[in-house]
């Protein structure tokens, strides 16, 4: 009696499905370790120097994702040059030594929930800055996104009444590092798509941490004084935060595209202020939550039209290669 070839059963879960479940689980990642940014800081910041810690984590963070950076160049087969080193100090100069020493005094000033969110509206400076530097213009569906988000910044801002925690001074400052956050994004676009999401941003935290060290001598501040009382607090910014935090994002971007990896910064919102919450004991006034819906409203529409615009160009490419092809044979039989 002969027996029945053996039927092998399609796998449980595509390829494709498999790296996006694992995509999920790096964004989740990020989004906690993000969301722990601004109570580490303001922790640290009681005993250090602003921009002592600020210089600390991104030199620690640079060096934690320099091995990848080093492979990432090394696959690609791309060699530093001249202008590659100006492009990662101009970039590093406003992400660093600009935005994140903004961003530190700010923590100092505010409310630690009210700056977590604060900080999440980059993306929406990113699309002005990109309307007029790229050729990523601004649609109506991004005007509204922008729209949804301000009025979220308003509740935030609550100038009416200033939530007790909170300063206008320091949401202000807030503010204007997350607007050169935003320049950081759209000025590191070059030097990202040449050299990679890890060179790009090992070198230019390296960079931007030196600069910022520069600045932090010239000014006669503490390089490490109280670092070694500090030590715990400074390792958790630097190494699991800055470093390993950027890794989950840009494993989760490789597996899911940007797209998904911009979930992080919409779970950021809702997890930072309950973290908040219970260590330092903030209060979550009705402001803040209008505020923190507001933006999380933008941030998924935002999202959505990634993800739309990610689908759109594909099918674009997908029908470009088909025209390719279609003229290639007919090229062939004449």
């Amino acid at each position: 009696m002969m027996r029945k070839p053996a039927v092998c059963s399609p796998p449980f879960f595509t390829e494709n499905e498999k790296n996006m479940r694992k995509a999920y689980v790096y964004v989740l990642i990020t989004a906690i370790l993000f969301g722990t940014m601004e109570v580490s800081c303001k922790i640290g910041g009681a005993d250090l120097d602003p921009f002592q810690l600020t210089f600390l984590r991104f030199a620690i963070g640079g060096i934690v994702l320099l091995p990848f950076a080093l492979i990432q160049l090394k696959k690609n087969e791309v060699r530093l040059t001249g202008k590659d080193l100006v492009s990662l100090a101009v970039v590093g100069i406003l992400g660093v030594s600009i935005s994140m020493s903004m961003f530190q005094y700010s923590i100092m000033m505010c409310n630690a929930s009210t700056v977590s969110v604060l900080i999440c509206v980059n993306p929406f400076f990113t699309m002005i800055f990109a309307h007029y530097l790229t050729s990523e213009k601004l649609t109506k569906h991004k005007f509204l996104v922008l729209a949804i988000a301000l009025i979220g910044i308003l509740f935030m801002f609550r100038p009416w009444d200033v939530q007790e925690g909170n300063s206008i001074g320091g949401m202000l400052l807030m503010i204007a590092s997350a607007l050169v956050f935003g320049l950081y994004t759209v000025a590191g676009k070059v030097s990202q798509e040449k050299l990679g999401l890890y060179a790009q941003t090992s070198f230019s935290f390296i960079i931007g941490a030196a600069v910022l060290l520069i600045m932090i001598l010239l000014m006669g501040r503490p390089v490490m004084d109280g670092v070694v009382s500090n030590l715990s607090i400074v390792l958790y910014t630097g190494i699991m935060v800055t470093g390993l935090g950027y890794y989950c994002y840009f494993k989760a971007i490789e597996l899911g595209g940007a797209s998904t990896g911009a979930f992080a910064f919409f779970l950021k919102p809702a997890i930072a202020p309950v973290i908040a919450i219970i260590v330092l004991n903030e209060t979550i006034l009705w402001n803040t939550v209008v505020g923190i819906g507001f933006v999380l409203v933008a941030s998924l529409l935002n999202i959505f039209n990634q993800k739309k615009q990610s689908a759109k160009n594909i099918a674009e490419d997908r029908r470009l290669e088909a025209n390719r092809e279609v003229k290639n044979e007919s090229n062939r039989h004449r």
